[in-house]
């Protein structure tokens, strides 16, 4: 009997102490769940912290991007020099006196050209001033050189003594025009056209 008393003391005390062991593990146990998951939020809560980007926030006032300005290149021509030289003289030409253009003519036939001419420049044309052959057929004709001045504004008519050059047919032009002492050319260029051999006037 008094083992069997010994027997269910040992009995209560060892269920005791497994029962003390046993609380005292699932006590542990469930302190390391705690801390674990304590330790999960934070290091959850931390990556999440380090993870976070600011977002740039987006202005609602447009860029405005200014386009360079381009000036105009302006392109400026430069006038060609008038053929009055000396803006002091100048002739005006106002019409055929003789030998009007067209006329029919013989070979070496013997005609005076005359033109009326005006001096519309702000100058006097001086004595020795000539009137020369400047293009064309020269039909022997010659210098004209003036024997007296002539003011500004007069009218005078040129003459020239010409001769029908002879192995041409068809029409024939000679050309002229009044120079300075200097043999500057200025004004108007006069001009006579005639018709040789047998040639119909051509309309106008």
């Amino acid at each position: 009997m008094k083992n069997r008393i010994i027997y269910i003391v040992l009995l209560i005390v060892i269920g005791a102490v497994l029962f003390s062991c046993a609380d005292s593990a699932n006590q542990t146990n469930s302190d390391d769940v705690d801390l674990i998951r304590t330790q999960a939020v934070s290091t959850f809560a931390s990556s999440l912290t380090e993870t976070l980007v600011a977002v740039p926030t987006h202005s609602s006032t447009p860029m405005i991007v200014e386009e360079p300005s381009i000036t105009p290149t302006i392109i400026t021509e430069t006038p060609l020099p008038t053929a009055t030289t000396n803006p002091c003289y100048n002739l005006l030409y106002i019409s055929d006196v003789t030998i009007p253009d067209g006329t029919q003519m013989d070979t070496g036939e013997v005609f005076t050209k005359t033109w009326e001419v005006q001096n519309i420049g702000g100058c006097a044309w001086r004595a020795g001033f000539t009137f020369q052959h400047v293009g064309g057929e020269l039909m022997r004709g010659s210098t004209v050189t003036l024997t007296e001045a002539i003011p500004t504004g007069a009218k005078r008519q040129i003459s020239v003594e010409l001769v029908v050059p002879s192995g041409i047919s068809g029409l024939i032009q000679s050309s002229w025009r009044m120079a300075d002492e200097n043999g500057v050319f200025f004004g108007d260029t006069l001009s006579v056209n005639i018709l040789v051999g047998n040639i119909t006037t051509p309309t106008p």
